[in-house]
């Protein structure tokens, strides 16, 4: 047993004997989101059942009484409801809750002890996130669409991921008030009482019936966390209103408390991605350590957009058969409502307690191949459906060429280019009069839709001719808000290698083939700086990994790192215009910045403005990086959509090889 699982064991038995010695006294129920307690009948309170989680078969199951308690799980839906592409303004069967609204009546025409969860990321995500904030604003008493469309498939629970913050806490605040079922979080705290802020958890009172027919009561216990981050990805939402705690230690905090209320199961809903043995107190990503916590019998996860089962075979006691890790049932359902998460727990009554003897997790993929939808959702988000649709047809200008980011990690790309051309007209005219107005001004931006986890058809992709609201989105996918930053010449340099990363090491003498693309690498962390010109030799190891820590420290991918010409001195100073996210994050070179200018303005809404303002662009990109030419012509492939085929640029070492699964194709590169 881990440290963490018996001081959590030991807490958690000291809590039940109390329970014991005062079970006359009835519990305290967690607060909601306004610090008032929910009823003792959602909770389900009553004294601590003194049981133990134990696995594995136990009893005889003919004269046991058993349970099969099925819980189904979403998780990163980000606003999308129905089976539509707002982006690309079109019907898709690969996404949306009313495909994955199939898969949960199904499930539940197979095993009515069921329980349905979603894991967060809900509100944000797409133009109908948007147009709920901006164009149709939430009223005070009305239910936010986004839990309209959980409801009527009757969710029992939800939890806050990252993107509930994007929009401000009164703006949450607001679309919590009407969620007509409990939305937890047990990490975030007020930042001036240091209570919590939102409900931490809730108990399910679950009318089950046994293997014989038997109805019973099932106290399911539910908490909610969220990766600590969000003070660094919403600092100027969040700042001095409220602060974060670990989301292992939240849970292992709560888990007492909830026992003693009552549970006989406890599930958590954890926004965080899944991690890996290590572990640091605050870090981003601890689903693994979370199926490591004593008294956790079932995992819903997310953020990281990926698969379980079916991802991370790489972990130590990870059963992708079963869909366990060390023990543990955990589904990651992918995103955007791709898939449903099933988790099937076998439970038996000894005496008056419930113990869980068996576990199984699975995914389910939604069916694209055909229109069938759970229409109740597309009913509940009908209106706000219907307007998005109008105002992301909206014209803002037009373009003499198409716009696509197909090649925008291995070529200087007109879709970046666009970004960073609008973010500088903004800056420009802001800081006019500022003690910043003289100094050089670049701009950063990244390939935001360039395929990676989100498959082969996640690319932008704008016709020549009318560019409309649509199309903004399409570039800048993210509710991103503009923010400038003053830093050095060798704080620019880190930066740049930092982004470098994007690409694996080459070796110009090798006769077989090289991939060229970090699987690792997030592209939106691929940040092309405008303003500069600069060459990436490959050659060389990456400075820095994924994470921005420093793997080899004397690498030094960016070469001849000018500004108008003339090299770029160590303590020459720049202002840099980027977004919220990048400003407060830990990239090497950011977080050196001496000063951040946040302008509370949204660079999508800067490219509209920009648009609007040119009304005809040209999407060219001005080539201002390059790959360091070397000696050697080594056999260099990178993966791409399968449709860039009829679109590879005049000149420019790309060759179609062949196609490839889920959409991709591999193509060939000569570096001249």
């Amino acid at each position: 047993m881990t440290i963490q699982k018996k001081l959590t064991a030991v807490t958690a038995a000291s809590v039940l004997a109390m329970s014991s010695l005062f079970a006359a006294v009835p519990a305290l129920a967690a607060p909601d989101v306004h610090g008032k307690p929910v009823s003792e009948k959602e909770h389900g309170h009553g004294k601590g059942n003194g049981k133990g989680h134990g696995h594995g078969k136990g009893g005889n199951p003919k004269k046991a009484q058993e349970v099969s308690l099925q819980i189904l799980g979403t998780s990163d839906l980000h606003t999308n409801f129905v089976n539509y592409d707002y982006y690309q303004d079109k019907v898709s069967n690969s996404l949306g809750l009313a495909k994955t609204g199939v898969l949960i009546e199904q499930a539940r025409e197979e095993n009515s002890n069921t329980l349905l969860f979603d894991n967060g990321d809900l509100i944000q995500g797409t133009p109908f996130g948007g147009y709920k904030v901006s164009v149709d604003p939430l009223d005070d008493d009305e239910l936010h669409p986004a839990y309209a469309a959980l409801e009527s498939l009757d969710f029992d629970a939800s939890t806050l991921g990252n993107h509930e913050f994007n929009f401000g806490l009164d703006y949450l605040d607001n679309a919590l008030e009407e969620a007509p079922f409990p939305v937890l979080n047990a990490n975030v705290y007020d930042a001036e009482t240091g209570e919590n802020r939102y409900t931490p958890y809730t108990i399910i009172d679950k009318k089950v019936v046994d293997s014989k027919g038997k109805k019973h009561t099932i106290q399911v216990g539910v908490i909610g966390v969220v990766a600590p981050q969000i003070m660094k990805w919403d600092r100027a939402n969040l700042e001095g209103k409220v602060t974060t705690e670990d989301a292992v230690e939240s849970v292992e905090k709560f888990i007492p408390e909830v026992e003693a209320a009552g549970a006989d199961v406890v599930v958590v809903l954890s926004h965080s991605g899944m991690g890996d043995e290590t572990y640091q107190v605050g870090e981003e990503d601890i689903t693994y350590q979370l199926t490591e916590v004593e008294g956790v019998d079932a995992i819903i996860t997310g953020h990281n957009h990926d698969l379980f089962p079916g991802s991370y075979s790489e972990l130590a006691n990870v059963d992708q058969e079963k869909g366990l890790i060390n023990g543990t049932p955990v589904v990651m359902p992918g995103k955007f409502g791709s898939h449903l998460g099933v988790i099937d727990l076998t439970l038996e009554k000894k005496g008056k307690k419930w113990k869980v003897t068996d576990e199984q997790a699975e995914l389910r993929a939604i069916d694209s191949t055909t229109d069938e939808r759970a229409e109740q959702v597309v009913e509940a988000v009908k209106e706000a459906h219907e307007g998005t649709i109008d105002y992301v047809r909206s014209p803002v200008g037009e373009t003499t060429a198409p716009i696509n980011s197909y090649f925008s990690l291995v070529k200087d790309d007109p879709s970046v280019q666009i970004v960073n051309n609008a973010q500088s007209w903004y800056v420009e005219q802001k800081r006019a009069g500022t003690a910043n107005a003289d100094l050089p001004l670049l701009s950063a931006a990244a390939p935001f839709k360039a395929g990676g986890r989100n498959g082969g058809d996640y690319y932008t992709n704008i016709e020549t001719g009318q560019i409309a609201i649509k199309n903004v989105a399409d570039l800048y996918v993210f509710d991103n808000t503009v923010f400038a930053l003053k830093l050095t010449g060798a704080d620019l340099k880190e930066w740049l290698e930092m982004s470098a990363g994007q690409f694996l090491q080459v070796d110009p003498t090798a006769t077989v083939e090289q991939q060229l693309i970090n699987p690792d690498f997030r592209t939106y962390n691929f940040d092309v700086i405008d303003g500069v010109t600069y060459d990436i030799d490959i050659t060389q190891p990456a400075k820095y990994d994924a994470d921005g820590n420093t793997v080899n420290e004397t690498a030094s991918r960016i070469q001849n790192l000018s500004y108008e010409g003339t090299a770029v001195a160590e303590d020459q100073e720049f202002l840099v215009v980027t977004n919220n996210y990048r400003a407060s994050g830990n990239f090497p070179g950011v977080r050196n910045a001496t000063e951040a200018i946040d302008y509370a303005y949204e660079n999508r809404q800067v490219i509209q403005d920009y648009m609007l303002e040119q009304g005809t662009i040209d999407p060219s990109a001005d080539g201002n990086w390059s790959f360091a030419p070397f000696t050697g012509n080594p056999s260099l492939v990178f993966e791409t959509s399968a449709a860039a085929q009829s679109l590879i640029p005049a000149d420019s070492g790309i060759s179609y090889l062949e196609a490839s699964a889920n959409g991709f194709a591999k193509y060939g590169l000569m570096i001249k």
